[in-house]
């Protein structure tokens, strides 16, 4: 049966007669019959409930006669309530001869509905029969609401929960292929313009992810007589499949549809919702859609001010960074900088490449956490390393006077340096780092190493060592990485940079291949920010050997 038809309180139904009397079977099924009810029959208590294990199609109520051959009327009954699949049918007793208070009491507290004795005007068997319907058809349409109110519940948080345009779709038409138990499909306009639409073949519990797939269609495209106009809200409009140009053949294309209409913000392109028109049969089936579709278009709408969001804040962040890289004959220089795209809040990874008098700066840093005070103190960060290093200051000098800063305004948060300064005139690297990600350098000859020496990280007002010097022969490929490159939720930190040092040891000596390399190496995963420097020290200068 569709969901969403029932029948009315007053309809026909099916139903069970069991009675060892063949004469008052034919009395109550001539009763029955002739206001419209089908009647199957049994005898015995074993051959009802044999009756209703192998049934196709429930009864509505049975009629159950107390004094059966096998067992009792009152046995029968409770089996019927006893089992998950027949405890909703309504059980009315019957009898000739249990017909004393202390019967009629132990039926109704054994789980009967109603209890009759005979003979019975055949007006109060169909009156006790109706009341008995009407009642158990409203709990069966409570309880089918409740549990689609769950479904809807469910949905509704899958939409929030999507990431993207596609997701909400995918989500919408899954939803709406749950709730209503029909195939579906949902067609918005993404927060960028662009069409975004998928369909749902399954119905109900088997509407798993695998039954969506994305499908071509424009919600700009639905002949406009839904009603909405540019107004906000929801409407629901009848349309045939034929007249959506673009609509995908399927389940759901075989004639008319119903489709919700949603529009949360004026000025927004609706949201669309369809599903067969025969899928939405009650008024309740009216208002799950429309809800279903209201959701949609407040979940796209969310996630139109996360993508507003996001983009402002990618826009501020590389603001704080270097817009070029400078060209310099000691170093061929490249980067890559990746903000997290789970994050709509800034994170605080920078990079920076310096001229100075006497060679090159380099450095790679993070700053504790994603929020405007990380970006904020980055930026202060950034600038006065600048301003440090262009005084002359050696990197063990530049954290010194970083962490003073730091105390000075104040600061909470904490953050990882690693400062490389190339010596124009040994070719030395004089390295300064604090609890940064270790740097890697690999030689000409291809063997690559970490350089291990580090410090204390920023912001905690602990002294720092001396810069390491370490000796780099021309050709030499220096990588400095933020930890957003190798961090991995389910894999130690020190295998991960095992690995780091492997990918690097296979690749070619050009800079731009190298971050490429890495990153496809290390596929980011949205969580963190990337900060990523390859260096080729080309050897001008007095470059020593090692």
């Amino acid at each position: 049966m569709i969901a969403g038809r029932h029948p009315s309180d007053h309809s026909p139904a099916r139903v069970l007669v069991v009675d060892d009397n063949p004469t008052n079977r034919y009395v109550l099924r001539t009763t029955l019959s002739r206001a419209g009810h089908t009647v199957v029959e049994a005898e015995d208590g074993t051959g009802a409930l044999a009756l209703l294990k192998d049934a196709d199609a429930l009864p509505e109520v049975a009629v159950v006669d107390v004094r059966l051959p096998d067992m009792t009327g009152f046995e029968v009954c409770e089996r019927i309530k006893a089992d998950p699949a027949t405890a909703a049918l309504p059980v009315l007793h019957v009898s000739a001869s249990a017909i004393t208070v202390d019967d009629r009491t132990q039926g109704l507290n054994r789980g009967a509905d109603a209890y009759l004795t005979e003979p019975i005007a055949p007006d109060e068997l169909l009156a006790t029969v109706t009341a008995t319907l009407r009642y158990a058809r409203a709990r069966r349409r409570a309880e089918r609401l409740a549990d689609r109110l769950l479904h809807l519940n469910e949905a509704t948080l899958l939409l929030y929960s999507a990431d993207s345009a596609a997701g909400v779709a995918r989500a919408a038409a899954r939803g709406a292929s749950i709730v209503l138990g029909a195939p579906a499909v949902a067609a918005i306009i993404s927060p960028h313009g662009e069409p975004a639409s998928a369909a749902c073949a399954g119905t109900g519990g088997q509407a798993s992810p695998d039954a969506v797939a994305d499908v071509r269609l424009d919600a700009r495209d639905l002949p406009p007589h839904h009603g909405l106009g540019d107004r906000t809200g929801t409407r629901l409009a009848t349309v045939h499949a034929r007249d959506w140009p673009g609509f995908p053949h399927g389940p759901v294309s075989r004639g008319r549809l119903t489709v919700a209409v949603a529009r949360a913000k004026p000025g927004r392109q609706p949201v669309c919702l369809a599903v067969p028109a025969e899928a939405v049969a009650t008024p309740d089936d009216e208002q799950l859609l429309a809800q279903l579709a209201q959701a949609c278009a407040l979940a796209l709408e969310a996630l139109r001010s996360y993508t507003e969001e996001h983009d402002l804040a990618l826009t501020l962040q590389r603001s704080f960074l270097p817009e070029t890289l400078p060209d310099s004959r000691l170093a061929d220089l490249a980067v890559r900088y990746l903000p997290a795209s789970d994050h709509a809040e800034i994170g605080g990874d920078f990079y920076e490449a310096l001229p100075t008098r006497g060679g090159l700066l380099l450095a790679v840093g993070d700053v504790a956490g994603h929020s405007l005070d990380a970006a904020m103190l980055m930026g202060q960060v950034r600038h006065a390393l600048r301003a440090y290093a262009i005084e002359g200051h050696p990197p063990h000098g530049i954290l010194g006077r970083l962490d003073h800063l730091l105390a000075a305004v104040g600061a909470r948060l904490t953050l990882t340096l690693c400062i490389v300064f190339v010596d124009e005139t040994t070719g030395l690297l004089h390295i300064a780092n604090a609890g940064h990600l270790p740097p890697l350098l690999r030689t000409p000859d291809g063997s690559v190493r970490s350089l291990d020496e580090h410090g204390p990280l920023l912001g905690i007002g602990l002294p720092h060592p001396v810069s390491t010097e370490v000796a780099a022969p021309p050709g030499s490929i220096l990588v400095m990485t933020t930890d957003g490159l190798v961090e991995r939720r389910r894999e130690n930190l020190e295998v991960s940079l095992e690995r780091l040092e492997s990918a690097l040891g296979g690749l070619p000596a050009d800079v731009e291949r190298i971050c490429d390399g890495l990153l496809e190496a290390f596929p980011p995963n949205g969580e963190d920010d990337i900060a990523l420097m390859a260096v080729r020290l080309t050897g001008d200068g007095r470059s020593l050997t090692l």
